[in-house]
This record gives structure tokens, sequence and C-alpha cells, in this order.
């Protein structure tokens, strides 16, 4: 018998996305039997169409649900007799940035993994499954719900990232991605035992009354929990999977684990610092200052000597990752804050960035080679502008939303007293213009190669790179204007975390 007390609009997102991914799979085998649709006849290519269809279609009721919740205030569990997942501003926030890069990520697949022939249905069904893990993994205020999400938005990603099975690199990014993700995860458990052995219970909420600072093993399971999520935001010294997965995945698979993952991941470290321990201790904080640096610093200058846009990326996703921690060392509701703005700079920026690669993927084969863009702009004069664009943006140049997302989260730095890290900061970001500029130096100032790259742009391509490119410029010039206040968005979400 089902407990009157279940609240069973809590799961919505995640049952959305979840009912999805089972849609699609058996969708697809209806499909593969039957020979029109439509008065259409049935290919692989229409197929892998109308099955990325049903799925955006489920993200956007995801996406629809999230909004709403967060509009409406007010937090709930589904079972208060149990809390394991909560619906808040928080969570409703985070889960709606989810559902909108799956969503994107999707749009943004259906003609690259037809270039690839690689347009299965199994592909979207995983893509759904581990955005609902992620949904799972922001809305947790338990590690056991914690651990649940974590599990099952990494299973299905390490599934894409070898989704290219023809080719032996997507294969072995995939191997890797499994292995250090694993160990991450037992890391993570490791640490959460020991945190139940000092405090008798899973719930952060029992966590920040129970922990005990002068205990050891209370010290150590709070590093390992730590350690797990330095691993999910490619913290240095725990980054050394990016550059071989990001480089070796599909690029819309990595796309995708760019923007959702580092979301799911930083939004899920914020509610177990903020909720479960509350004001962080001056231990915590130095240890958090030192991996801010250390990825801020190796991020950024091992990109400098990258020759492949994707692990050129990766390590600038690595140093974003360091800004990131700045702001959660910089710690109450301005620094904070921050970071959940500058998620949704980063949503917007990044995938635009990875949205170039895909529109310019060729017979099968990514345009990778930072000197494939060469020329660019007198072939794709269009892509070269947005890719102009994006990199401006990443960089942190004005009017683009990346000036306003770094000057947010320097400035918390700054007035909580960390004025070294924010000098850091803006250093690296000096260092970033070299590696980020250096692309439409390249596409402007030197002629093309003999390659030609692909002529035509899908729908699902244009909308996402348009989209994109107006957010960016539209939250540079009004971060917090009109209908979209998006500052005092990040603001309310954060403060149930202070409560």
């Amino acid at each position: 018998m089902i407990p009157e007390a279940l609240n069973f609009h809590v799961l919505a997102p995640i049952g959305f996305v979840g009912i999805g991914s089972m849609v699609v799979l058996l969708l697809e085998v209806f499909l593969s039997r039957a020979q029109t649709f439509m008065g259409r006849n049935l290919d692989e290519r229409l197929i892998g169409s109308l099955l990325a269809g049903v799925s955006i279609f489920f993200l956007f009721l995801a996406l629809s649900v999230a909004c709403q919740a967060f509009s409406a205030g007010g937090a709930a569990v589904f079972n208060p007799q149990h809390p394991l997942i909560r619906l808040d501003a928080f969570s409703a926030l985070a889960t709606a940035l989810i559902a909108g890069g799956a969503l994107l990520s999707c749009a943004l697949a259906i003609y690259y993994l037809e270039e690839l022939h690689i347009n299965r249905g199994e592909y979207y069904a995983l893509l759904l499954l581990a955005t609902a893990g992620m949904m799972t993994l922001v809305a947790a205020v338990d590690f056991l719900a914690i651990f649940l999400g974590l599990e099952l938005m990494s299973i299905p990603i390490y599934a894409l990232a070898g989704f290219d099975r023809r080719k032996l690199r997507s294969n072995e990014s995939a191997m890797k991605y499994f292995l250090i993700g694993s160990f991450a995860s037992a890391v993570l458990l490791y640490g959460v035992a020991l945190l139940y052995g000092t405090t008798g219970s899973t719930s952060l909420l029992v966590l920040r009354s129970g922990f005990d600072p002068s205990s050891p093993l209370a010290v150590i399971g709070i590093a390992l929990v730590l350690v797990g999520f330095a691993f999910k935001i490619s913290a240095v010294p725990f980054h050394q999977w990016t550059p071989d997965v990001y480089e070796g995945a599909p690029s819309s698979v990595t796309a995708f684990m760019s923007v959702t993952v580092k979301t799911a991941a930083v939004a899920a470290l914020l509610r177990v610092l903020g909720l479960g321990l509350g004001p962080l201790e001056e231990m915590l904080v130095n240890v958090l200052w030192v991996l801010a640096v250390l990825t801020m610093v190796v991020g950024n200058l091992m990109a400098v000597i990258q020759d492949n846009v994707k692990r050129l990326l990766a390590y600038s996703s690595i140093g974003h990752a360091g800004y990131i921690l700045v702001g959660i060392v910089a710690g109450g509701v301005e620094g904070w804050s921050a970071v959940v703005f500058y998620l949704i700079a980063y949503l917007f920026m990044n995938l635009g960035a990875f949205g170039v690669v895909v529109a310019l993927a060729n017979r099968g084969e990514d345009c990778e080679r930072v000197d494939s863009f060469a020329g660019l702009a007198r072939t794709r004069p269009g892509l070269a502008a947005l890719m102009t664009l994006f990199m401006v943006a990443l960089t942190g140049i004005p009017p683009t939303v990346g000036f306003f997302a770094k000057f947010g989260i320097f400035l918390a730095a700054v007035n909580a007293g960390f004025v070294g890290l924010a000098i850091i900061g803006v250093l690296m970001s000096a260092v970033s213009v070299y590696y980020y500029l250096r692309i439409p130096v390249l596409m402007y100032m030197r002629e093309p190669e003999e390659q030609a790259p692909r002529l035509e742009t899908s729908s699902g391509e244009i909308f996402v790179l348009g989209l994109c490119a107006i957010a960016v410029l539209f939250l540079g010039i009004f971060p917090n204007g009109g209908e979209l206040p998006v500052v005092d968005w990040a603001r309310t979400s954060v403060s149930v975390l202070f409560d």
C-alpha cells in the first residue's frame, strides 16, 4: 500500500525523463519493424530523428515542471518520514539547467550522429537515463540518494563515451572513464561509510548537527567525499580522465558531459557543504583554496600547449572548475550565487563552442585539430563568427556573459577576504586569452586547408548555436534585467542552503 504522505510531484522531473528513456527504447523496436510512418518510408535517419524528437519532448516536460517549481517557491520532500529527495528553489533551478543542457545536446546530436552513422535509439535512452541520475543527484538530501543519483548518472555516460564502437579511441575513453569513475565512486562511498559510522545517519541534516571536526574518522570521511566530488568536477589533481575522455568520446557526448555533469556535480557539492556542514571549517576552506589554485593553474597552462580542440576545451573546462571553486571558497550567498550564475553562463558558452565543433564534423570525422580551423572565416563565415563569440565569452571579455560570470566570482572572493585567490584567478584568465583567441586568429588570418569543411548546417545545429549566441550576448548585456533576472534567480536558489 502506498503511503498517502508521499509527494510524487517532487519526482515529476525525474519521472518524465525516466519514462522518456523507456518510451524511446520501446518506440525504436516498433519503428524498426514498421515500413512507413505518416506516409514516409522509415530508414535509420528518420527513426533517429523521431527518437530525438521524443527525447526532446520529455526533456521539455521536465524543464517545464522544474521552472514551475522554482516559480512557486517553497520546498517539498518525496517522503517526509524518510527525506531522501527534496524539490526546492535550488534543486529546481539545477534541474532546469540540466534538462535545458540535455535538450540542447539532443538537438545538437541528430545530424552529427547521422554524419558518423551511429544514429541509434539507445543513444537517446542513455542520455535520458544519465539526465535522470543528474536530477536525482541535485535533489538529494541524503547520501543514499546522492550515491544512487551519481551512479545512475555515471553508468550511462560510460557507455556514451564509447558509443562510436568502431573507433578504438572511443572505446579507450570509455574504459578510462569507467575505471577512474568507478574508483571515484568507491572513494566517495567509503567516505559516506565513515561519516555514517560517526553520525549514525546518512542524512545531510543529521551530518550537520552530528559532525565533529575533532574526530579523525569524520575528517577522513568528509575528505573522501570531497575527493569523490573533485573527480566529477575535474578538479586537480583528480582531473586526469578529462582530456582523454573529452577527446575520445563523440563530440555530441562531450558537449553533453561538459555542461550537465559539471552542473550536477557542483550543485550536489554545494548541497553537501551547505546543508550538511553549514559554515565551512577553516581547515576545509584551506583545502578548497589549494584545490582552486591548482585547478586554475594546471587547467589554463596545459590548455596553452594543446593542438586538439577537444583537449583544449577539456583543459579549459578544468580551468573553469577552478574558477567555480573560487566561488565555493568565498562562501555565503554572494559567493555561491556567483557559482550558480557561472554554471548558467558556462552552459551556453561551452555548449556553443562544442556546437561549432559538431557542426564542422564531415564524412564521419570530427574537426578536432586546431589547425583545421584555419581560414574558416572564408569557407564558413557564420560558424567562424559564432566560434569567435564563444571563445571571447569563455575568455571573459565584455560584453559577453563570461565577463560578468568571472567578475561575480572574483568580486565575491575579494569581499570574503580571499584577495590572493582572486588575483590568481585574474592572472589565469589572462593566460586563457592566448589559447582561446588563438582559434579566431587562425580562422581570420590564415588560408583555408585543402580539405573543405561541411558546408551545410542542420536545423538542430542552427537552433542550438543561435540560442547559445543570443544567451551569451543577452546575459552579458542584461545579466539581471527585464523578464530574466538571472542573478536574482541564482541568489534565491542558494538562499535555501543557508536556512
